[in-house]
């Protein structure tokens, strides 16, 4: 299905044609109205008049996080006519956050993108959306709302943890599609298992739009087979709208990004040189459509590669593979570089580990990591729990080349967030 197939699949020339002439726009209209950029552009002696192909975007300056955080509150907001009239901002931890605004244009486009995601994943009018974000400041849970509405679907806006009272929601209005956390997911999971809770025959589930933290392939699984449902990957970020910047199709062989809101790069994290498709760096994004606070060439640090071969869905815009860590994530080890990805990723094949997990990291570099087991397994025999911790040590230390320590702990023993879930603590007198 498809929400707009004249965009979704335009043909390639055509889409790059209209790449081009949004970003010419754009380039045009911060150096006229965001004094950022007009700085920038006069140190690099660039002449935006001089940008006339896509490959000229190579050309622009980055623009980091930091930047964003220099700006605060709106020194990136476009000084013109338009008419500002949302704020966002960033879930940052130390120091003031990242402020994101929209204007009626930008709101209403935003919610555009989000239809087109949910109607990929193949929702429709028909359908009751759960929203187990977390409503405020943040993009994902208005942004994900708005763009339900669009489709027709009923949208409960749940806001995150306080299961009771999801499981209530959607045992009296069943909801048929989530959007949630993959680590509110698992945990979700582990609640309704037990209150005796069979989502299968219990509840009317059946798809799960999961986001706002990188997750595997594993624990895609994982959470499939604990709810019952299928789970769909969805990327964004607030500094480019929030949710609905790329998601899967049908065939989940890769998130489709919407070329014509963004134009997408990779990059080597070190050099910042570009990279040829289908190899693994950095991605970088340009906002193409967004009226109040355009961004040239953001640096998500963001890992992951993008593919622009045909899909099988008929859609024309690339597509971007899982993200597999961020570039400020990665974690030196004992030498090596480690992403709490590659931890994930084999704890989850292992059918006795449950669904939870801990990275520490304590006294000059001693790497400690504490595994929730499902409750069959934790009141197991000795022997066997000894077997699995071994086992366990080996695959991180092939993955990581790290020989970590592990320690076996009980469900629901470690700490849940009802936001973005925390992996690790960093302890470490280096």
């Amino acid at each position: 299905m498809f929400w707009d197939r004249e965009i979704e699949a335009l043909p390639r020339p055509e889409l790059e044609a209209l790449q081009l002439a949004r970003l010419l726009r754009t380039v045009r209209r911060v150096g006229e109205h965001v004094p950022f950029y007009q700085t920038r552009f006069r140190e690099m002696g660039l002449d935006p008049a001089s940008v006339r192909t896509l490959a000229d975007v190579r050309r622009l300056p980055f623009t980091t996080n930091a930047d964003l955080r220099a700006s605060y509150p709106d020194g990136l907001v476009v000084k013109g006519p338009e008419q500002v009239v949302r704020l966002h901002t960033s879930s940052g931890t130390t120091g003031k956050p990242k402020a994101l605004f929209f204007s009626r244009k930008d709101v209403d486009e935003a919610a555009e993108l989000i239809a087109r995601c949910l109607v990929m994943a193949g929702a429709s009018q028909h359908d009751v959306l759960q929203n187990m974000m977390t409503y405020g400041l943040f993009t994902g849970a208005l942004v994900m709302h708005y763009g339900a509405e669009k489709v027709g679907m009923l949208v409960i806006p749940a806001g995150p943890g306080n299961s009771e009272r999801q499981l209530m929601l959607m045992q009296d209005f069943g909801s048929t599609v989530i959007h949630t956390t993959p680590s509110y997911a698992l945990y979700f999971a582990d609640f309704l298992e037990r209150k005796g809770i069979d989502p299968r025959k219990d509840l009317r589930l059946r798809t799960g739009l999961i986001g706002s933290e990188p997750y595997t392939e594993e624990t895609r699984q994982k959470i499939e087979d604990a709810l019952g449902i299928t789970v769909f990957n969805s990327y964004g970020l607030s500094e480019m709208n929030g949710p609905g910047v790329a998601f899967e199709c049908s065939e989940r062989n890769g998130m489709h990004i919407w070329e014509d809101d963004y134009l997408v790069e990779v990059i080597d994290p070190e050099t910042g040189e570009p990279l040829p498709d289908g190899e693994t760096g950095e991605m970088v994004l340009t906002s193409l459509s967004r009226e109040a606070m355009p961004i040239l060439r953001y640096r998500t640090r963001d890992i992951t590669s993008i593919h622009r071969e045909p899909c099988a869905c008929g859609r024309t815009h690339a597509r971007i593979e899982r993200i597999t860590g961020r570039s400020d994530d990665m974690l030196i080890i004992r030498g090596a570089n480690v992403y709490p990805q590659q931890v994930e990723r084999v704890l989850m094949r292992f059918p006795e580990v449950g669904r939870n997990y801990l990275i520490r990291l304590e006294g000059l570099d001693e790497m400690i990591v504490q595994v929730e087991l499902s409750g069959a397994t934790f009141d197991g025999q000795l022997e066997h729990l000894v077997r699995l911790q071994e086992q366990i040590v080996e695959k991180l230390r092939a993955e990581i080349m790290v020989r970590p320590k592990i320690e076996l702990v009980a469900p629901g023993s470690l700490p849940v967030s009802e936001g973005k879930a925390k992996r690790v603590v960093d302890n470490r007198k280096l």
